[in-house]
């Protein structure tokens, strides 16, 4: 028999120590988001602005004590919206976001951000590299004075997680930055086992993404 969203959360809360549960529900229906929350989860992490704009408006309407995480890339022009619908900001990963976000300094001081760091320094992912994030954290608590509260990674596929998440908690310690959100589906354990205070899981939540 199929485990159900609550069964499932159940599961992994038993093993998350003091961690957080992002619930990844990207491409998710609302039927299964409200699924996650009549179990009593209120934390999610959304990767597109026009999707979480489509979804959630509702849903807060229908449920209280709703955190949503902004975890997918964010261009700069939609800094103000995302500010709006977000209450955390994860992906902050380069000086012309954190300019277009301080333009907004009234919503941007309710917000918590974590900055993202390209902790496998790929090409193809988003995230300051890490010999350019001590620089960049910096900058963005001294002189854009937003409240940044941790850092964000997603390490390469196809290596060992475990290095990274350990090289990311050295970035976070230099900076007394206390939050880690690091780990997905198929390696929150690790995670956590090098300090993640944040998990975001999606897939084996939800099961595949609907679009």
């Amino acid at each position: 028999m199929n485990e159900t969203i609550p069964d499932i959360l159940a599961g992994i809360r038993a093993r998350l120590g003091a961690a957080q549960l992002i619930a990844v529900s990207k491409g998710q229906d609302a039927g299964k988001i409200a699924e996650a929350l009549n179990a009593d989860q209120r934390v999610f992490g959304e990767n597109y602005v026009q999707e979480a704009r489509e979804k959630w408006p509702s849903l807060r309407a229908q449920f209280t004590g709703i955190e949503l995480h902004m975890i997918g890339p964010l261009q700069s022009n939609k800094a103000k919206e995302a500010l709006e619908l977000f209450d955390v900001i994860q992906t902050l990963d380069r000086d012309s976001l954190a300019k277009a976000i301080i333009k907004h300094p009234e919503l941007a001081r309710q917000k918590k951000f974590f900055i993202q760091v390209n902790i496998g320094e790929e090409a193809q992912k988003s995230g300051v590299m890490p010999n350019d994030a001590d620089a960049f954290i910096r900058k963005c608590i001294g002189e854009y004075k937003l409240p940044i509260v941790g850092l964000m990674c997603i390490p390469p596929q196809d290596r060992e997680p475990a290095a990274h998440f350990q090289r990311l908690a050295r970035i976070a310690a230099r900076h007394d930055l206390k939050q880690l959100s690091m780990g997905m589906s198929a390696d929150w354990q690790t995670a956590i086992a090098c300090g993640a205070t944040h998990v975001r899981i999606g897939t084996a939540i939800f099961g595949e993404r609907g679009r």
